[in-house]
């Protein structure tokens, strides 16, 4: 069964486009590349070369005598005399490259030979990039994939295209959503929390009607991420970065969420981990949020490298690593006490990541103002705040209403409830949050002044 996902547009557009050049695609592993790679040859070429850098290890040798386009097709086809190469009909998937590296150094001859179109893809890409980026500027485009948003699941359950554009018109308009609308909303918003959006785990639900064996799936998924750590991070401590992961679920419990590389083991120093948080970051396991050095435009720049929180980057593998009552309240009760916060942070994180909004938030030094993270509009910063129920929201209103901070104008909550608007904040269900770019991008401000 293969599950509809954004890059199949993209794919599309990719194709149709005169000048494309040859694709990267970047992401952790098992989001669904390979699978979304498939299904776009299926549907667009008569002929379709699949070379798997792990599973078919002699094909590394294509690259032994150069990297033209023509000695890569000769090479090809003596090891597999087979293989059908016809030009302007065939696409070269060359997958898991992370293992072969080179074969980047080939995409300059195929941009310029302009027979075949090429794919290339793998997991762990964020730690050989730099070296495919060198060889291969300006001769290849980039595609970041992730695992499945809110709305890609919304399009497993059968919903389509016209239920996003429905809740986004929600947004701008400010019109509530009614009983039924929020109670069906917010209910797949928890399965898709439990859930999170990896291919596998969803698919098993969609398949089975229930989260039987889900957990299980999620469980293998976080060991396979540990096995990653201890294939691909050569000439590191393989031990330091697993203790990092491994940490991550604990310290986003706690109340001051910053993580903390004392917290990771005895007298561990930020000097000796920063390797680690970054090969996490570059495998795409995680997602990092900084703090603002104040909370004013531009926001690049405008932040310590230093002082972060680290979130999964997909929000079910952080149930997955919950200790067994916890799981069994979330499930059954969709109750998760001390861990509440922390998911509905992650989820949210997760959801402005997939929507191409970077990660930032603010803690004032000896002070009790701290907002969760920070979006800009083409004028305006945006503090955007996570609640788990609808209470008050101090450090918002501070935010929005101090002459401290005139770039800020208006602020977002997302809560337990429906849509609203007052004090200048907006009040939005959680399950808006895979909305809110689009929603900074074609806000009205007109449409508030009636209720000012």
């Amino acid at each position: 069964m293969y599950m509809r996902r954004k890059i199949d547009d993209f794919l599309t557009h990719w194709k149709e486009s005169p000048d494309h050049m040859p694709l990267i695609i970047k992401g952790a592993r098992q989001i669904g590349k390979t699978a979304s790679v498939r299904e776009f040859a299926r549907k667009n070429y008569k002929n379709f070369i699949e070379i798997n850098f792990i599973f078919e290890p002699q094909y590394k040798q294509i690259t032994a005598d150069g990297y033209s386009a023509q000695q890569i097709i000769k090479n090809m086809t003596l090891i597999n005399p087979g293989l059908k190469l016809i030009p302007g009909e065939t696409l070269l998937f060359f997958d898991e490259i992370q293992d072969h590296p080179d074969i980047a150094t080939t995409l300059k001859s195929f941009q310029e030979d302009k027979r075949f179109d090429v794919i290339c893809s793998g997991s762990l890409l964020g730690i050989n990039y730099k070296k495919i980026e060198s060889v291969s500027v300006g001769y290849k485009q980039n595609y970041d994939m992730r695992s499945l948003d809110f709305e890609e699941f919304l399009w497993t359950q059968g919903y389509q295209s016209d239920t996003i554009t429905s809740i986004l018109d929600h947004m701008l308009t400010l019109t509530p959503f009614s009983t039924l609308e929020l109670s069906r909303y917010s209910s797949l918003f928890l399965d898709y929390c439990v859930l999170g959006g990896m291919p596998a785990v969803v698919r098993k639900y969609v398949e089975s009607g229930t989260f039987e064996e889900t957990l299980d799936i999620q469980k293998q998924l976080l060991l396979d991420y540990e096995e990653d750590v201890r294939k691909y991070a050569d000439g590191m401590d393989q031990t330091r970065i697993i203790n990092v992961f491994r940490h991550i679920t604990p310290q986003l419990a706690k109340e001051n969420k910053k993580f903390q590389i004392s917290k990771v083991a005895s007298g561990a120093r930020f000097r000796d981990y920063r390797g680690c948080i970054e090969w996490l970051l570059d495998a795409g396991i995680v997602q990092a949020c900084y703090c603002l050095n104040y909370p004013e435009l531009p926001l690049k720049g405008n932040y310590d490298a230093d002082k972060f929180k680290l979130y999964y980057a997909d929000s079910g593998l952080l149930i997955a690593t919950l200790d067994s009552e916890a799981q069994k309240e979330f499930r059954a009760y969709r109750n998760l006490g001390v861990y509440k916060g922390a998911l509905y942070e992650n989820i949210i994180a997760e959801a402005l990541v997939k929507s191409d909004l970077p990660l930032y938030y603010y803690k004032k030094e000896n002070s009790t103002l701290e907002e969760d993270f920070f979006a800009r509009s083409a004028n305006d910063l945006v503090p955007i705040e996570v609640k788990s129920t609808n209470n008050v929201s101090k450090s918002l209103k501070s935010l929005i209403h101090s002459q401290s901070y005139p770039e800020i104008h208006y602020g977002i909550k997302l809560i337990e409830g429906n849509l609203g608007y007052a004090e200048q904040i907006y009040s939005f269900p959680h399950f808006c949050a895979c909305m809110l770019n689009r929603f900074l991008q074609n806000r009205n401000p007109d449409t508030t002044k009636s209720l000012a």
